[in-house]
Formats: C-alpha cells, sequence, structure tokens
C-alpha cells in the first residue's frame, strides 16, 4: 500500500516536472530503484515469523555444512532442538557446529559423517542413530549436488540421482520406524522447481545416452517429489506429513560445479539469487508450522502450496520409481511393509 501511494506521488512529481531534465532524471532513478526493491522483496519471499519452539524435539537434518542446510540448523537451533547436521565432511561441518552453537547458545547440536553416495555409510548412520537416540520429530533431506560430468557412484548409480534421491530414499526408510514411532513428525524434502528439465527412461536409469547436467539434476529433483508424493500416500494415517519444497534459486555451495552457475552466483548473486535466509524460510515454515503438520504430500514455494506438472503426479511412474530404488539400494519388500 505505501509503495503504490509512492510510486502515485513520484508519478505525479514527474508529471509536473518532466520538463525539467535533472527532475527528470531524478524520478527514474527512484523508480528504478523502487523496481528493483519490489524485485527484491519478490524473489527473497515472506519470512516465517511465528515464534514455534522445539524444546525436547530431535532434528535430523542433511548437508547442512552451509547453505540453507546451515540456515536451517540455525534457525531451529535458536528454537531449543536438538540438531543432528549429517554432512559429508566432518571438519566442514564441525566448523558449522561451533559456529551455530555460538549464535544460538544451543548446545544440543550434534556432527554425524554421512556419505549420501555411499550405500554402506548410509547404513552405518542410520545404525549408530537408531542407537543413540529414542525419537525422530523432524527428517529434513536437504543435501544435494549438481556435477557438469557424468559420474558413477562406487555402486554403479549416476551420482546425481544416487545423492539427491536414492541416498534419501534409503535413509528415510531406515529411520521411518522411529520418525512414525514420534509422531507427530515430520518429514522434509528439498526439490526444486528444476523438476521441469527432468524426465525419466525407464531404460537408461543412469543416463548413458544424452546426459546434461541440467537435465540429470532436474530428474532427481522429480525423482524428490515422487518420493514425497509416494510416501505420504503410504503413511498418510501415520500422523507423519510428507512435504517437499522449492527453495529459489540460491546462492549456495550447490552451484559450485557448474562454470555458468558459479560466473552468476559470483557477478550477479545480490540481484539474481535469493539468500540463503529467504531459501531457508519454506523448509522452515514445513517444519514449524501448527497447521503443516496434518498437511502431506505437498510441494511448495514461498509458504504455500505450488501446483505440479502431470509428470510430478503421475503415481505410475510414483510406484515404478518407489520399486526401482528398493532395487538399487536393497530394500525389496519394502513397500509391504507399511
Amino acid at each position: 500500500m505505501i509503495l503504490e501511494e509512492l510510486l502515485k506521488f513520484l508519478q505525479n512529481c514527474y508529471q509536473s516536472f518532466k520538463s525539467e531534465p535533472l527532475v527528470e532524471v531524478i524520478c527514474w532513478c527512484v523508480l528504478t530503484s523502487l523496481a528493483m526493491f519490489a524485485f527484491y522483496k519478490w524473489r527473497e519471499g515472506p519470512r516465517y515469523t511465528k515464534k514455534t519452539r522445539l524444546d525436547g524435539k530431535v532434528v535430523l537434518i542433511t548437508g547442512c555444512n552451509t547453505g540453507i542446510g546451515k540456515e536451517t540448523a540455525l534457525e531451529l537451533a535458536k528454537r531449543g532442538a536438538k540438531v543432528y547436521m549429517a554432512c559429508r565432511s566432518f571438519e566442514k561441518c564441525e566448523e558449522a557446529r561451533k559456529e551455530i552453537i555460538k549464535l544460538s547458545g544451543n548446545l544440543q547440536i550434534i556432527n554425524r559423517s554421512l556419505d549420501l553416495s555411499s550405500l554402506r555409510s548410509i547404513r552405518e548412520f542410520a545404525a549408530n542413530f537408531l542407537r543413540e537416540e529414542t525419537r525422530l520429530d523432524i527428517l529434513i533431506n536437504n543435501a544435494g549436488i549438481l556435477n557438469t560430468k557424468h559420474q558413477l557412484t562406487p555402486h554403479g548409480f549416476e551420482q546425481h540421482l544416487a545423492v539427491n534421491h536414492l541416498g534419501h530414499f534409503l535413509l528415510t526408510n531406515l529411520l521411518l520406524d522411529l520418525i512414525k514411532a514420534s509422531a507427530p513428525s515430520r518429514i522434509i524434502v528439498v526439490s526444486s522447481l528444476a523438476y521441469i528439465l527432468g524426465n525419466f527412461d525407464k531404460a537408461d536409469i543412469n543416463i548413458v545416452r544424452g546426459f546434461t547436467p541440467y537435465k540429470s539434476y532436474g530428474r532427481s529433483k522429480l525423482a524428490n517429489i515422487l518420493f514425497t508424493r509416494k510416501l505420504s500416500s503410504l503413511i498418510k494415517e501415520s500422523n507423519v506429513s510428507v512435504n517437499c519444497l522449492h527453495p529459489g534459486v540460491v546462492q549456495t555451495e550447490l552451484m559450485r560445479h557448474d562454470p555458468v552457475l558459479n560466473f552468476l552466483r559470483i557477478i550477479l548473486s545480490k540481484f539474481l539469487f535469493r539468500s540463503t535466509k529467504g531459501g531457508a524460510q519454506t523448509t522452515l515454515f514445513l517444519a514449524l508450522d501448527p497447521e503443516v503438520q496434518f498437511k502431506t504430500g505437498g510441494f511448495y514455494d514461498k509458504m504455500k502450496l505450488y501446483p505440479l506438472l502431470a509428470k510430478a503426479k503421475d503415481d505410475d511412474m510414483a510406484d515404478w520409481l518407489w520399486l526401482e530404488s528398493e532395487k538399487m539400494v536393497g530394500l525389496r519388500g519394502s513397500i509391504t511393509n507399511f
């Protein structure tokens, strides 16, 4: 409302003094600045402002030593949660852990090693977590990669699919009984609107033919959504909400492997990209908002439900992906446990 009134005022000023070159220049500068500010506010999205506390709650976040994962961990730590930081690099995660403790005053921040490209690492992590904890209130599958080269993991899986989907698929299934026992609880999957770029070729799941990093990344983000929707339908009676989200185009370490995105990140970051704080808001909304506890299977952006393309709502493809993922990670028959 204030912005609209200001724009009207400037327009009137311009009409009154448009014969004065200096005044015209000033008006255009102010209008341009206001337009840039409005774009910035739109790009950043709203902030989650509710004061929800998480005292006594246990949260697990993957890939949270940098970026929106770190911002999420910090905010949940400030709200009293016991936060497990599951990261590939123990050393980098330890630096982030110490910083979060300093900023939040919360000593219950725990660093654990987890390599989502390794099935062995995931199984060892889950086994240790189940021995250590008696509850898990919020699981945030945040970690992700974007690489420029076609690479396979030691298990023979295309790397984007392995880290961004299969690793989280296995981790979630291994911890699911504990999550259900801790209900009401939440599972949050960080996906992306980049899913629009992705498609599944059932005969070429490792993308041997026609690999591009963006299509591969987009396919892994499509897998995130299909997984979210399938899991939410399987456990809909368990009082566990399962939702996914688009964090926005955020300036994070995810871009470091792509020369084009890295260039844009460095040169145009302040204008093009959402901040890490802005990118974390929808994750925080899904983790904290009381009303979301009773909503499941959704895809969110800027703390609102966002419509999906038909391919992301394809139940037959979701069924196929679930069964294929079971085979790939060695969880055959897990679907019969629900």
